[in-house]
């Protein structure tokens, strides 16, 4: 879980949940340009939030870990502007759009960890772009990996990993190969 959502901000949420879903691994969440009626809370496993491009290569914009929320940029906006997919099993609190909503503006504490949460967003995207700036693909996987703990994701994830890295697979697989003992 995110340093920013406490314990408390994160059981608020979740008990304005509906339901839970639980989706299978590529499973789709929602899709770019749907009307936006949830939001989710991962609970377990993790939602790639990404846009496909005119080439349809998919641009990955967010990783979504258990305890974290997905969709939390799209709650003033109609529609999702990007597509969100499960990796791997995942079970997801799905909480009403107008819950949220609702809640931000009656509740100043629950409203100030909110924008604590954006804000640790905007700062995992910036540090996402500095990843993306680099052109070798051993300073991208460095890069990842000081960001992620150093701990790389497991072997049957590691396409989704080069989508992460906007690199391609097989870019990807010969670093890999380049690195071991």
């Amino acid at each position: 879980m995110i340093a920013v959502m406490s314990d408390g901000y994160l059981s608020q949420l979740l008990a304005r949940a509906d339901r839970n879903l639980s989706l299978r691994d590529g499973e789709r969440v929602f899709g770019a340009g749907e009307r936006v009626r949830f939001l989710y809370v991962v609970r377990e496993g993790g939602v790639l939030m990404l846009r496909r491009q005119p080439s349809g290569a998919a641009l990955v914009l967010h990783r979504v870990q258990p305890g974290e929320l997905a969709a939390e940029a799209s709650l003033f906006t109609p529609n999702y502007h990007c597509e969100a997919n499960a990796t791997g099993p995942t079970v997801l609190a799905r909480i009403p759009k107008a819950e949220v909503v609702e809640h931000l503006f009656q509740d100043p504490g629950w409203l100030k960890a909110f924008a604590a949460n954006l804000a640790s967003q905007v700062q995992r995207t910036r540090a996402r772009a500095e990843l993306l700036s680099h052109k070798r693909v051993a300073d991208r996987v460095d890069a990842w990996l000081t960001l992620n703990g150093g701990v790389p994701p497991d072997r049957g994830r590691w396409a989704s990993w080069a989508d992460e890295l906007a690199v391609s697979p097989e870019a990807l697989y010969r670093e890999l190969a380049r690195r071991r003992p």
